[in-house]
């Protein structure tokens, strides 16, 4: 049960927010607060975790692929995104600056910043998920 604790680690901080800014009474906040987290702790979490387990032997499988190109096609990805985001709020603005005839913003579509939230948020969840069932498995 710990290691799902920490992977809705996020989610239970957005549920204490949202309670935090819309319930005035601190007993009732509470208790809200607490009937969240009941309520997520006591679902079946099977189908969760075994897609998780599915898409963590995917990746796995693609990073000991002899491959070259099927092991670095989510790393090239993530830079290239990474590359895009530093044009535009780094050097565009620092280069049109000093030359704004010749400095070029690339428009980021909304579904890029989902593939890049979700490429960065999974990366952290992974990480985070690997140290937690690394102190689990030491108990």
């Amino acid at each position: 049960m710990l290691p799902f604790a920490a992977l809705i680690a996020p989610l239970t901080g957005i549920i204490t927010k949202v309670l935090d800014k819309t319930v005035g009474d601190k007993d009732l906040k509470k208790r809200l607060k607490a009937e969240a987290m009941a309520q997520l702790l006591s679902q079946d979490h099977t189908e969760f975790t075994s897609h998780l387990r599915e898409a963590a032997s995917i990746i796995r499988a693609e990073a000991e692929s002899q491959s070259w190109l099927a092991r670095n096609w989510r790393p090239m990805l993530m830079c290239l995104f990474g590359l895009i985001v530093a044009n535009n709020y780094i050097i565009f603005p620092y280069v049109q600056h000093f030359s704004p005839e010749s400095s070029v913003l690339l428009p980021i579509p909304q579904d890029l910043w989902g593939l890049l939230k979700i490429g960065v948020g999974g990366y952290v969840v992974g990480r985070s998920a690997e140290k937690v069932a690394k102190v689990y498995k030491e108990k």
